[in-house]
């Protein structure tokens, strides 16, 4: 899985940044293993000029397999907070889609009737 950072010009990338962020996004989608084939990360600071909570945004987006892509966004007080609770947004609709997706190919499967049964 490949992880693409990107910040704005409010945001100083650093190592640090991208390790956390790289650690975060992997421990998050682990157990969807292969299929996921890319994420793209963004992250800003809505409010760099104000002392507002809530300002730092991050916006992951997500490539899987035969899927179309997910994103979801979180802001949060800090770029940790925001970075943190993308990811878990990222993890619950990752989940959600593949159970979809799981559940349509279930009900294509035709079912066999034992002529017994009927």
């Amino acid at each position: 899985m490949q992880i693409n950072i990107n910040t704005d010009k409010t945001i100083e990338r650093h190592n640090g940044l991208d390790e956390h962020v790289e650690t975060v996004v992997k421990a998050a989608v682990a157990r969807f293993g292969e299929q996921i084939t890319r994420i793209e990360v963004h992250l800003s600071d809505d409010n760099s000029q104000k002392s507002v909570d809530g300002g730092n945004r991050c916006m992951l987006e997500a490539r899987v397999t035969n899927y179309q892509p997910i994103a979801v966004s979180e802001h949060g007080a800090t770029l940790h907070q925001a970075i943190s609770g993308a990811a878990d947004k990222l993890k619950r609709a990752i989940d959600s889609a593949l159970g979809r997706l799981h559940d349509k190919q279930l009900h294509k499967t035709p079912t066999i009737v034992d002529e017994e049964e009927v």
